[in-house]
């Protein structure tokens, strides 16, 4: 893959096959452990058990221009197939959560 950052700028983007292949998560929790980092803790949860899939730490810079990518395309989503209706909180309380430290 190459991304472009700037007109001028490429940048080339190795991965592993084993994760261009994405991992399942159904269930999120969001840390902040300091002024300067954000945790994201992605689990599958299948009871009796869960298993952490990943964890990305990023700072809170990099997080909030993560959140305006995610929004822009959930917008261009929604105007080509329609609105998404939020999922319930499921009673097991599985699902994604934010914990406030």
């Amino acid at each position: 893959m190459i991304f472009t950052l700037m007109p001028e700028q490429q940048i080339k983007i190795r991965a592993k096959d084993e994760d261009l292949k994405g991992t399942y998560s159904n269930m999120m929790q969001v840390l902040h452990t300091t002024k300067e980092e954000f945790i994201l803790d992605f689990y599958f949860i299948s009871p009796p058990e869960g298993v952490l899939s990943s964890r990305v730490i990023m700072s809170p810079g990099h997080l909030k221009r993560m959140i305006r990518a995610l929004e822009d395309n959930v917008a261009k989503y929604e105007q080509k197939f329609g609105k998404i209706e939020e999922a319930s909180v499921p009673e097991s309380s599985l699902g994604f959560q934010v914990e406030r430290q």
